[in-house]
């Protein structure tokens, strides 16, 4: 049975109920309405095979595999990264939801099964790997090992390191579950380079450290697929000197897809660079060392996401590096070749531009479609389709790559090319058959390939298999979404409801009205209403929440109990006043007496353990659990076990001293430890 909520659903090989301050701050900041499960102890295996397990019932949710290669060593790393490769692949042939695989850190680095378990993972639908030096890059920490919580209750890493890995996680939820952002709009003048070339003209203007390291950052982000433009208050001719006179720069004239260049607002750069790119603006992000320029911006266009740089200019590479709008959960082959794409479009646009007719343009592109089952390495790609197809889409669903390895119905893919260039994967078609009708739950195809008639091809290739079937009608409902006009079009053109043999029958005639316009553009219809997105504050996120000792710090102070009605018994001792402060960090409350009871306070065990584990690290003794457990665990309680330990330790002359105190109350101890010390 499926869960009631949504949910983080955790399994770990260690004790791993640490993590869950971390992702519960990290919920709240990105607006996820879901509640942190943990599955039992060391239960990786488990979860991923159990068909009624918490992972398996959490189809709406997120699920999440902790794993330290070392805690597998007794039974042979390579044994059990092969294990775990054949329960990945039985996961994802048939889970609903994504799957998290973070390598926790181990004592050994385990180079060559993490390799091994990198490339297993790659292609499988649904699947993402976090590694160790991933997390370490973007979040190190000074201490990630605790070795004596480790020993006591296999709880091997310190409070700041669990944040830092509930961070990891979190921006990873992050990037699988919201629509992706496409375009980068980038100001020129000390955005891109040092300085103001209208001023200091081409040669004047520098590209230091700072903005080579954002130059190189944006050229990454172009080849993982997002578009590049140019969106700057300039004379054109002064930036495209710049670009002439520098030509160390990362970034070439040719890496923009689009540009606007003029002293209109940033506002109306934007909106022109939309049109020509023929996106929704909700799928830009500006970034600009202005905050004027970007307040504006945001102000009359607040479907786009303006960034403005850090002051000081070497701050810009560690801002870059943690605005997790920036993130791809997976790239695909068809997102590396986008930028090509775009290109190949331009070189179309100018050949239709050239031509007689429209006509006589579509006959000159040589135009191949190409209708076939989707194909396992194409679940990605697919499933990114779904997600990002807005105008062409008759349904608007939304899937994960999960959800569409699991479809009840088929899947045929589109792929188209040219004589320009490879479209790639563009479009896609889910149905079933039902009573005597074909009926279409998913009909849609990229932008990129509209206009040519291969929105029509697809139709009639759907009545082909209606008639092969036996199949009386072609249905394909539409589901008005916020941008799928042209879907609407299209049906109302085609005029739907079809039978099989009209829909196989389905022709495009260039220049028909309603049957296709054989603009290089997709048909916009009016503006629509932006993409609902919640709103993360990723500026924030990257200025004041990048480092984890800042997140848990954060944490203690939105969770930070009142302050006790009555005055708390003091402390008696140096040692049990540093004991109570360690506890009310420890516990996360302003103030607490030396004989209250550490339970009643709101510990549990694993900070009970933590707790132990710092003494040790401070005092150099090390106390069993018997001590949280064996009687009234107060910090009165601990600072007589740690004096009785000290004792201990010391041996010999003590050992009679030691004897003594065994029957004697805590006043009497202390005040004969008085006695000793002072003789």
């Amino acid at each position: 049975m499926p869960l009631d909520d949504r949910a983080i659903a955790i399994s770990a090989t260690f004790t791993a109920e640490a993590i869950q301050p971390g992702l519960a701050f990290w919920a709240g900041e990105l607006g996820l309405d879901a509640a942190i499960r943990f599955a039992g102890y060391n239960q990786v295996f488990q979860e991923l095979l159990d068909p009624a397990g918490l992972f398996a019932r959490n189809r709406s949710g997120f699920n999440v595999a902790l794993v330290r290669l070392q805690d597998w060593a007794a039974a042979g790393i390579a044994d059990a990264v092969a294990r775990l490769v054949d329960a990945l692949r039985c996961w994802a042939a048939a889970a609903a939801a994504p799957l998290i695989v973070a390598v926790c850190p181990s004592a050994e680095p385990f180079d060559g099964a993490l390799e091994t378990l990198r490339a297993a993972v790659r292609d499988l639908a649904g699947v993402h790997l976090i590694a160790p030096a991933e997390i370490a890059a973007l979040y190190p920490v000074a201490e990630v090992y605790d070795a004596h919580a480790e020993e006591l209750g296999h709880l091997p890493y310190t409070s700041v390191y669990f944040v830092a890995l509930a961070t990891a996680i979190a921006r990873k939820i992050h990037a699988i579950a919201r629509p992706p952002y496409k375009v980068i709009a980038l100001d020129c003048d000390d955005t891109l380079w040092a300085g103001i070339c209208g001023e200091d003209g081409a040669e004047g203007v520098v590209l230091d450290a700072p903005r080579r390291a954002l130059q190189e950052f944006m050229a990454e982000r172009r080849r993982e697929g997002m578009l590049l433009a140019l969106c700057s208050k300039n004379n054109e001719q002064d930036v495209l000197e710049v670009f002439a006179a520098h030509p160390e720069m990362p970034l070439r004239l040719a890496d923009f897809a689009a540009r606007r260049i003029d002293w209109e607002s940033k506002a109306s750069g934007l909106a022109a660079l939309a049109g020509e790119l023929d996106l929704g603006l909700d799928s830009f992000i500006l970034v600009d060392d202005n905050p004027k320029e970007c307040t504006e911006a945001q102000a009359a266009t607040p479907e786009v996401l303006a960034l403005a740089l850090p002051a000081r200019a070497e701050e810009i590479p560690e801002f870059l590096r943690h605005v997790w709008a920036f993130d791809r959960a997976r790239v695909t082959g068809e997102d590396r070749r986008r930028a090509e794409l775009y290109g190949q479009r331009a070189e179309r646009a100018r050949a239709q531009r050239a031509a007689g007719s429209l006509r006589e343009f579509l006959d000159s592109l040589e135009l191949e479609i190409a209708i076939e089952p989707m194909r396992p390495e194409q679940v990605a790609r697919v499933a990114q389709l779904t997600g990002r197809t807005n105008q062409m889409n008759t349904s608007c669903l939304r899937r994960t790559e999960a959800e569409v390895r699991g479809l009840e119905g088929e899947c045929l893919t589109v792929a188209v090319k040219d004589r320009f260039g490879d479209y790639g994967l563009t479009g896609a078609m889910i149905f079933r058959a039902q009573a005597r009708a074909l009926v279409v739950d998913t009909l849609l195809l990229s932008c990129r390939a509209l206009g040519r008639g291969v929105e029509h091809r697809m139709v009639a290739r759907l009545g082909e298999i209606a008639l092969e079937r036996g199949l009386e009608r072609v249905e394909i409902p539409f589901v008005a979404g916020r941008r799928n006009q042209p879907a609407a079009a299209f049906l109302a053109s085609i005029g739907t409801p079809l039978s099989a043999a009209q829909a196989a029958g389905v022709r495009y005639e260039a220049g028909r009205s309603g049957k296709g316009t054989g603009r290089e553009t997709c048909p916009t219809g009016p503006p629509a209403p932006p993409l609902e997105r919640a709103a993360v504050d990723y500026a924030r996120i990257a200025t004041e929440l990048r480092r984890p000792e800042d997140v848990l710090e954060r944490i203690r102070a939105a969770t930070r109990g009142p302050a006790p009605e009555r005055a708390p018994d003091p402390p008696r001792t140096p040692l049990e006043r540093e004991l109570a402060e360690l506890w009310a960090s420890l516990l996360n409350i302003r103030a607490l007496g030396i004989h209250d009871n550490f339970f009643a306070l709101g510990g549990h065990s694993l900070l009970a353990v933590q707790l132990l584990s710092r003494v040790r690290r401070i005092y150099g003794v090390e106390l069993s659990l018997e001590v949280v457990y064996s009687g009234e665990f107060t910090v009165a309680e601990l600072a007589k076990a740690v004096e009785l330990k000290e004792i201990e330790q010391a041996g010999g002359d003590y050992q009679e001293l030691l004897e003594e105190l065994e029957g004697l109350s805590d006043d009497e101890v202390r005040a004969l430890l008085a006695e000793e010390q002072d003789s």
